[in-house]
């Protein structure tokens, strides 16, 4: 890598926003939340939507959408057109 062009990096600790779980990693992020971390010492918080510990393909469980709703949305928008001279 070229010296002086890219960010440093640090450690970082990011929250999943759903489940509360937190993991530290390095990362160039910057946060102006702190928390500190099993080893005694500060470390920036970022707080994210979503992480391995929440997201439905790692948890296996998946949620129930509203996709009837949304075809009968696509449905009324768009109607039922079917394609002509194929």
């Amino acid at each position: 890598m070229k010296p002086g062009i890219h960010p440093e990096s640090r450690y970082v600790v990011f929250q999943d926003a759903n489940t509360g779980t937190q993991f530290i990693t390095r990362s160039t992020a910057n946060s102006d939340r702190k928390t500190e971390w099993s080893d005694g010492n500060s470390y920036p918080l970022i707080v994210v939507d979503v992480t391995s510990d929440s997201h439905p393909f790692w948890t296996g469980s998946q949620r129930m959408l509203d996709s009837q709703g949304r075809i009968e949305k696509f449905n009324r928008k768009y109607g039922n057109r079917s394609r002509k001279g194929a």
